[in-house]
């Protein structure tokens, strides 16, 4: 198991924003975490990259407890997190944004492999290399987070609300990007979303989370087939 969650509670002061949840990821798996706007999405993925302090529970990564270790060390281990709304260093260009994700890689050739790699998949960021990152779009800056999370070649990738704040015609072409990556690339993600329709459709499995307890779980297609599901998150 590439992660495993178990029993994780996330608290802010006296307020407790995740209530003991558990739930996997295998490689090569991408899995996504549904719920509403504060059930506590967020608030998972900053546990599993070290962001958050958790309250209790057991985090293990390849079958290591993390829970203790620092988001550096964690990052070292391979986790990447593309935070909510793209957040992108407004006042580097969009080189420095990725040059920072390489920082300590000092072989060269493998810090050329990397950034051509990445400017194969965001063809747009290679023509944008020498502009400020807060000069480029939403959609471009979105782009430029996950090129930014992708080049160190994480063993997986935090998705925290990927839709956020897009233009309802980017919101494809970002999920579509996410599935090539996982189907094509073989890269691991764990994705959290409000769009809860979008998220189903490119994923393997999922967990429905409701106010910081997991409430479903399953293969995406089964769960857009739960009543419970559409009713609430589809829309249908």
């Amino acid at each position: 198991m590439l992660l495993e969650v178990r029993d994780l509670v996330i608290a802010y002061g006296n307020l407790e924003a995740v209530h003991g949840v558990s739930f996997e990821v295998e490689a090569g798996e991408l899995v996504s975490i549904i719920g509403a706007n504060g059930a506590g999405k967020s608030s998972i993925l900053n546990g599993i990259m070290g962001l958050v302090e958790p309250k209790a529970g057991a985090i293990f990564f390849e079958g290591k407890e993390i829970a203790s270790l620092p988001a550096h060390r964690r990052a070292r281990m391979g986790l990447r997190l593309v935070p909510e709304r793209g957040v992108v260093f407004p006042y580097l260009t969009v080189l420095e944004n990725l040059m920072v994700a390489l920082h300590g890689e000092r072989d060269r050739k493998i810090v050329n492999s990397r950034l051509d790699w990445v400017y194969g998949l965001f063809p747009i960021l290679r023509e944008r290399t020498n502009q400020e990152a807060r000069t480029l779009s939403g959609g471009e800056q979105q782009q430029l987070a996950i090129a930014r999370a992708l080049v160190s070649s994480p063993r997986l990738l935090l998705v925290d609300e990927v839709s956020m704040g897009l233009m309802p015609k980017l919101v494809g072409r970002v999920f579509n990007l996410l599935q090539s990556l996982n189907r094509e690339q073989g890269i691991t993600i764990l994705l959290v979303e409000q769009n809860a329709l979008a998220s189903l459709r490119i994923s393997h499995r999922a967990y429905v989370l409701e106010t910081g307890e997991m409430v479903l779980e399953g293969k995406a297609e089964d769960l857009m087939k739960e009543e419970r599901v559409r009713k609430a998150y589809l829309g249908i």
